[in-house]
């Protein structure tokens, strides 16, 4: 009977610890998702203030409820299966949303009081697309602390992938899978020159009239200089490029000055170049470009974040963007 006794309540015993976290689902899932961000169960445990062997547990009770193995452990690395997959992209959203709600709930009750708003941005998005918006959510939320990282793409997505960036406003050409954009604005390319110019006279503009002119285009590493080039190889007409250069204000100064000619993107062109620019429309060249919200598939957007967008234009993200990982060209 003792011998009997004893085995059930080890039996007992091993169930208790079994279904130790069963019930805490919550903190399930925060493990779970730190040790993904973090990349390590050591990592995930400091952050978390936990030990490893907790984390551990909780993870296996996590695989046990849901009925499905999460994580591959190979050596030290750790790799998602496509169950674990699933539950990343549904988690990690749940997860950020608990960590802000008590600066949500306030937010919505009383209205943005505070708190923090960081968008990524290139120079021109931040000139041109962003001020009007800036001044309007200046006006509507003072309190909140306003950041526009001045960044490129690359360096925009690395901040959204990090969150450092709460999302980013920009142009895109391509768009990586764990990334979802929704473009709002849309501008055509546009020939800039000296009012004097020899090709200022002409009605109709071909793409090989360009090539007796220095192109004045922004650095290669950048969008709008690989697009130029795309378009002058695929229709194998010859050009060059006498000055690059960074930033369409510069590049609009140079062009005035006589120092060469630029193809530009529309949104860059405002009533005053007109006083010393000529400028035509080289859509049938060149393609649209298109500015909008980007943001990482699964990001919880806080409130003011969400404000913001709504002013880009509003419900723009009203859809599941979290959950499908929306991505439109």
């Amino acid at each position: 009977m003792v011998k009997k006794a004893s085995h059930g309540e080890s039996v007992k015993e091993q169930g208790a610890e079994r279904f130790y976290y069963k019930g805490n689902r919550h903190k399930q899932l925060k493990a779970f998702v730190a040790m993904v961000k973090l990349g390590s169960l050591t990592r995930a445990a400091e952050s978390l203030y936990l030990s490893q062997p907790t984390i551990t547990l909780q993870l296996q009770a996590l695989e046990r409820e849901l009925g499905a193995s999460l994580v591959e452990r190979r050596r030290r690395r750790i790799n998602l299966t496509d169950a674990g997959e699933a539950l990343y992209e549904l988690a990690r959203p749940l997860v950020e949303g608990w960590e802000t709600l008590d600066r949500d709930f306030q937010a919505r009750v009383k209205g943005l009081q505070g708190g923090r708003l960081t968008i990524a941005a290139g120079t021109s998005t931040i000139q041109y697309l962003l001020p009007e918006l800036v001044r309007r959510y200046r006006d509507r939320y003072p309190a909140v602390h306003l950041q526009l990282a001045n960044v490129t793409g690359k360096d925009g997505l690395a901040m959204l992938r990090a969150d450092d960036a709460d999302f980013a406003v920009g142009s895109m050409l391509d768009v990586p899978n764990d990334i979802a954009w929704e473009p709002v604005h849309h501008y055509d390319p546009m020939l800039i020159m000296p009012l004097d110019h020899p090709l200022a006279a002409k009605e109709k503009i071909v793409l090989e009239d360009l090539s007796a002119y220095g192109l004045i285009l922004p650095p290669q590493r950048l969008s709008t200089y690989r697009l130029v080039d795309l378009v002058f190889q695929q229709r194998q007409v010859p050009y060059h490029v006498a000055i690059e250069v960074g930033g369409w204000d510069v590049i609009k100064e140079y062009v005035a000055m006589g120092l060469g000619i630029s193809i530009v993107t529309g949104i860059c062109i405002t009533k005053a170049d007109a006083s010393r620019l000529a400028v035509r429309n080289m859509k049938q060249y060149f393609p649209q470009r298109s500015y909008g919200v980007v943001i990482r598939k699964g990001k919880f957007l806080s409130t003011e974040a969400r404000a913001f967008v709504d002013l880009i234009r509003p419900g723009l993200l009203t859809r599941d963007y979290d959950e499908s990982g929306h991505s439109q060209r």
